[in-house]
């Protein structure tokens, strides 16, 4: 084939690409040309997801009727002027291109008014080509309107996710710039209806009761002074003069609040939301110590910084930038983060039942208490009988799965079930020896002697295997036992999983919960499988859902194995735990009727075998 020169129409579609990837991405763009325009009130409605309809109305300062179908041009921007501006940026489009690129990929419509003309301006645009073009009234601002977008792209458009996935990409891109811009007042309709609206006070907590909810915002701590928040460029000429010219501003949670990954670390870098793994890694970090392993906190920073210290015209869709010095960064948004958490955290209560005190003190204690010979006054247990087999397995919330003999037997959940559940529950001897009990190690680890050994068997994961399998008998008889709360819990998320969660109430239902909306982003919660009847519902559901939001093409069965999951390891007993004799050995008997007792539900291994005959080469016994 010889070469030629594309035609413009095609050349503009290919560069379209990196700029528009999906209605999100329009979305993004115009929301920050509204942003630059000074707006102080922005609505956006879509329609399926923004596949058919966009529509971004704004009260900015409006485009002058002269210069308004210049701005649908390729490299037409009022942003920069010469080259040299490239190096301190102030506004957050720059290119020029993403008007030109969103008109080249659907049918716009534009009506704008400049705040010095006394009329409006609309313009048609179809494929990149100018339609239209006529005076019209209309109040300072611009609405822009985007439909049928990729339409002349069938290539690009059949590789678009469901309406759900699309609105959910939505949803994080206003709200994000809702958190950036406080002060401004976001609203956002999806197919007619208001699913998320910001107050414009420019209080950043009350953008966060929009956003997170009342109850998870109650546990977020302030970072710097993120009080009363203008618009970020009102305050670079102020830091630029001082030493130290980085400021940090937000809110952290507390380690009472925590995420099952990074996803709720939102960045933001003079008014710009950025993907930066060096930022996220700072904030993590400040948490050291505080969080267990694998749990993430969720945070909103927003990071300033002069805007010749950094450079955001490193990647097409903006996203990411490059400091002049990055440690420089990592360390103010590490330390603002850290001081936040140890200024606002309750230090712990002292303990209520202390062991007792040791007739022969130790030399560390007799050194300890020298200056006041005082010994602290001691609270004896009480002393507690024995119990049963039936009674400990109810204390440690775990049912019989077995019969002497094993077999099919009644099975009743030990929480609230009302009914036994009849299911199979073979003795897999085969799988693990008969163990006699030795003790507890740590109190997280039960001690165990088999036939050829000694086994350490952690209990947290231990109680996640037996509650697995016994809650996958009972979803495979379609029998999985629920329980009405006294009180519905009424649960707030941010928008994109409040669309995530209303997709999948008929999955969660089978599951046993009972959720219904109750207005914007609340839920209502009025049932839970049986097991969770204890469990703090609302922190357990914003797990649920984050699990539900890691993969966007799962199947059924392995979205409903997630939720199991999750239900078990929030119900197991936890490292910590002082467990009696008759518990460990509950524990343990039902262990040992598991078809899989070697490993938890997430692969996590259940016990450690260490074989007598390294045992006895550890002593010497054996050459």
């Amino acid at each position: 084939m010889p070469i030629h020169i594309l035609p413009d129409a095609l050349v503009a579609r290919i560069a379209a690409g990196e700029v528009v990837e999906r209605p999100a991405s329009v979305v993004k763009e115009l929301v920050e040309n509204a942003i630059d325009a000074g707006a102080t009130d922005i609505r956006i409605e879509c329609a399926e997801g923004g596949k058919r309809l966009i529509r971004v109305t704004d009260n900015g300062s409006g485009i002058p009727a002269a210069e308004a179908a210049l701005a649908f041009a390729h490299h037409a921007t009022s942003k920069l002027a010469s080259a040299d501006d490239l190096a301190e940026i102030h506004t957050l489009g720059f290119r020029g291109e993403a008007l030109a690129s969103i008109a080249s990929v659907s049918q716009v419509t534009c009506i704008t008014r400049h705040a010095d003309e006394a009329g409006g301006t609309l313009l048609r645009f179809d494929g990149g080509r100018l339609i239209a073009q006529e005076r019209i009234g209309r109040t300072p601002g611009t609405t822009m309107t985007v439909e049928h977008l990729f339409a002349r792209v069938p290539a690009r458009l059949k590789f678009l996710k469901s309406t759900q996935t699309e609105r959910g990409h939505i949803d994080g891109i206003v709200t994000r710039y809702a958190l950036a811009y406080p002060h401004i007042r976001f609203t956002l309709v999806h197919d007619g209806r208001v699913s998320f609206q910001s107050l414009g006070t420019g209080n950043l907590r009350d953008v966060l009761v929009e956003v997170y909810g009342a109850d998870a915002t109650a546990q977020m701590a302030e970072v710097g002074d993120a009080g009363q928040m203008s618009d970020w460029r009102l305050e670079i000429e102020a830091i630029s003069n001082l030493q130290s010219p980085i400021s940090v501003y937000g809110y952290a949670s507390l380690p009472t609040l925590d995420h099952a990954n990074r996803s709720k670390i939102t960045l933001f870098v003079n008014g710009r939301p950025v993907q930066d793994a060096k930022l996220s890694y700072a904030v993590v970090q400040a948490y050291h110590t505080l969080l267990m392993t694998g749990r993430y906190p969720v945070a909103v920073i927003l990071v300033r910084v002069p805007p010749a210290e950094v450079d955001v015209n490193v990647h097409p869709a903006k996203a990411e930038v490059r400091f002049r010095d990055a440690d420089a960064v990592f360390s103010a948004v590490q330390r603002a983060v850290r001081r936040a958490l140890l200024d606002n955290m309750t230090p712990p209560a002292p303990p209520s039942l202390l062991r007792q005190w040791p007739n022969d003190r130790q030399e560390s204690g007799a050194t300890a208490l020298a200056a006041t010979d005082e010994r602290p006054s001691i609270v004896e247990p009480t002393a507690q009988p024995p119990l049963t087999g039936s009674e400990a397995w109810e204390r440690v919330g775990i049912a019989r799965q077995t019969g002497a003999l094993g077999g099919r037997v009644p099975v009743t959940d030990a929480a609230t079930s009302s009914a036994p559940i009849t299911q199979p529950s073979p003795l897999r001897t085969q799988n693990l020896p008969a163990l006699r009990i030795l003790g507890q190690l740590a109190e997280s680890y039960i001690l165990a002697e088999g036939p050829e050994g000694l086994y350490l068997i952690d209990q947290h994961a231990a109680h996640e295997r037996v509650l697995w399998e016994r809650l996958l008998a009972q979803h495979e008889l379609g029998a999985l036992p629920s329980q009405h709360l006294l009180d519905p819990v009424p649960v707030t998320l941010p928008a994109e999983s409040a669309y995530l969660l209303e997709g999948q109430r008929d999955m969660l239902r089978d599951l046993g919960f009972e959720i219904e909306p109750f207005g914007g982003n609340t839920f209502l919660v009025r049932a839970v499988p049986a097991l969770m009847i204890q469990d703090d519902t609302a922190t357990a559901l914003r797990e649920i859902v984050a699990d539900l939001e890691m993969g966007d093409a799962a199947l059924r069965k392995d979205l409903e194995a997630r939720v199991l999951r999750r239900v078990c390891k929030r119900m197991a007993i936890k490292a910590g735990r002082v467990l009696s004799f008759a518990e460990m050995q509950a524990l343990v008997r039902d262990l040992e009727a598991c078809e899989s007792p070697r490993t938890c539900p997430h692969g996590r291994p259940t016990m450690i075998y260490v074989g007598l005959k390294q045992i006895e080469k550890e002593f010497g016994r054996l050459g």
